[in-house]
């Protein structure tokens, strides 16, 4: 059974870039100058005010990776590093080879897929009327095609929810986030055109999921 490790990396659209309804729906519940501020980092989170910047995947078999990141002023830039090669497009683009290669996979493995990356994709994929190769959200309590580590690892929400980074650090795995970078900056290295550098984080969190896949696989997934 072939397997990949995938993972999504996300901006906000410029809030000014919203017409006024969009503007008060976001805001709706927001009073003071910390919560607009706080619905406005938000917008990265739902693909109907967000973009994809960064989608990358890792074959568990081979160890060969591939990050598909945005950046418009080098369009057609491809550069490999050990293992991983790193193919810049437009989001469009980034959508669509992601796709052409997920066709290729018996199984995917996320983490909190199932509540984020997954819907965010078929979602995105539809605005920009690109035609997914495969269903992303098969049936949640079934591990046959997509393993979802959130929902392992708490028991399909009977148990409480970590993030990736806490349960790295508590099963002795390196977390990307020891590398100085989280996904609380990705838009500004985004607007600085540091974009390999969001490419990187989007790798180290492939890396780090493929280890935690490992401990859940051999010492957590009793049969």
């Amino acid at each position: 059974m072939s397997q990949v490790i995938f993972d999504i990396e996300t901006i906000g659209l410029d809030f000014e870039s919203l017409d006024q309804q969009q503007q008060d729906y976001m805001l709706k519940f927001a009073e003071s100058e910390q919560e607009i501020e706080e619905a406005k980092q938000k917008l990265a989170l739902y693909p109907l005010t967000g973009e994809v910047v960064a989608i990358g995947m890792l074959n568990v078999e081979t160890n060969k990776g591939v990050v598909y990141y945005r950046d418009e002023q080098n369009p057609e830039q491809e550069n490999s590093e050990a293992d991983v090669l790193y193919k810049a497009g437009t989001e469009e683009q980034v959508i669509t080879n992601f796709w052409q290669a997920f066709k290729n996979y018996d199984q995917f493995i996320t983490f909190n897929g199932r509540g984020f990356d997954c819907p965010f994709l078929h979602l995105r994929s539809g605005i920009l009327q690109i035609e997914p190769t495969k269903n992303l959200m098969p049936y949640r309590y079934s591990t046959d095609i997509h393993i979802d580590l959130l929902d392992q690892l708490t028991f399909q929400g009977a148990y409480r929810k970590f993030s990736l980074d806490f349960y790295c650090k508590a099963f002795g795995i390196k977390s990307p986030k020891q590398d100085g970078i989280t996904g609380l900056d990705v838009p500004d290295l985004f607007k600085q055109g540091k974009t390999m550098d969001i490419a990187r984080y989007c790798y180290g969190d492939l890396v780090a999921t493929k280890e935690l896949y490992q401990r859940w696989q051999k010492f957590i997934n009793i049969k």
